[in-house]
């Protein structure tokens, strides 16, 4: 277990993250983990990470499984393509928070990456879910190295933000709704799939993913603690002004749909229409009209309907994701499989076509 940093450097290291949001700013900063109050900006630091991996470990009883292993409920509500149907959805809702949209518009390349942006995000995130213990904390601690060095100021009011408030992609609170919109996505896309899932399944799922938030470092009294609390967080972040669309939000929504350019003259491809009309039958209708989605034709929603019906009939090893066959190989001592990497390819394909890059 890593040396905890002493109270001298870990002071240090806390001011320095401070700082470097502070210069510039006019708004509010303060190191409070009030989960309500949008102008703070509340840092997590990396000995906060590593004191919270020091608690994820004492729990872990197979290293070789990760943090959930055969039997969780992750392992099985979230181990197949079907998903990637809700990729759209989840995005889409992180984008709706300004600290998140602005932190993504003036950090990343996924304009000019999409391939590369979505083979890092999922090998980050299939590493947390279905890698082994050490595979999972490379992942939590790379993200955190990379969320270290991305922050500024909301360039202009929008929802109650005001201009020039600080953000940090390793602030608390947008991390915490940025865990909650996956775990919403996942409940969502299963249950449009599998139909209502019992309270008791939708409680432990809940509890159970609150070890992916300790992944980066969330503190514990931010998190739910049954799907009821889950669902009044949600509630209350969707009805206020602290998720608002930012106009670079919605740039980003027609890239993501393939709708990006239209100066280029390049016509939507049709996976982008799919995903387009997907994403906007998921997300709160009063979010896909302020990200300019358009709806899908009645005959497309009942396609969508039917879709369902079809998918769960198809065997689960056909519809399995890649990491998860792994990830079953490695805990039962088997080879890795040659198709996995193919899967992998193919899905990738996919996300550049939807977007036309």
């Amino acid at each position: 277990m890593p040396r905890r940093p002493s109270r001298r450097r870990e002071l240090r290291e806390t001011s320095r993250a401070l700082l470097r949001d502070v210069r510039g700013c006019h708004g509010r900063l303060d190191r409070g983990l009030t989960p309500h109050d949008h102008v703070r900006v509340s840092v997590i630091v990396r000995s906060e990470l590593e004191s919270s991996l020091g608690e994820l470990r004492t729990g872990v009883a197979d290293p070789r499984a990760g943090i959930f292993g055969p039997g969780s409920l992750s392992w099985t509500l979230a181990s197949d393509l079907a998903l990637f149907m809700g990729g759209g959805r989840a995005a889409l809702l992180q984008l709706a928070h300004p600290m998140v949209a602005y932190a993504i518009d003036q950090h990343s390349r996924t304009r000019a990456d999409v391939l590369g942006r979505f083979r890092r995000t999922f090998d980050s995130v299939f590493a947390m879910t279905f890698g082994d213990l050490d595979a999972a904390f490379a992942a939590a601690r790379r993200v955190h190295n990379i969320h270290s060095r991305i922050h500024g100021v909301i360039p202009q009011a929008v929802g109650g933000w005001a201009a020039g408030t600080p953000y940090h992609a390793n602030d608390a609170g947008a991390l915490r709704w940025v865990h909650a919109t996956l775990v919403d996505t996942v409940l969502a896309i299963r249950q449009r799939l599998d139909g209502t899932l019992p309270p008791d399944v939708r409680d432990r799922y809940v509890v159970e993913t609150n070890r992916s938030a300790a992944l980066f470092g969330i503190p514990r009294a931010l998190l739910p603690d049954s799907h009821a609390a889950h669902e009044a967080y949600m509630r209350e972040m969707l009805a206020s002004d602290r998720i608002a669309v930012a106009p670079c939000a919605r740039e980003l929504a027609a890239f993501l749909v393939g709708r990006g350019d239209p100066a280029a003259g390049r016509a939507q491809a049709p996976v982008g229409r799919i995903v387009e009309a997907v994403t906007h039958e998921l997300l709160p209708p009063h979010l896909a009209a302020q990200l300019g989605l358009r709806g899908a034709p009645r005959r497309t929603r009942a396609t969508l309907a039917a879709f369902g019906a079809i998918y769960r009939r198809l065997p689960r090893t056909t519809v399995a994701l890649p990491a998860f066959g792994e990830a079953r190989r490695r805990v039962t001592g088997e080879a890795p499989s040659r198709l996995a990497g193919l899967t992998g390819r193919v899905l990738e394909g996919l996300a550049q076509r939807a977007t036309g890059a």
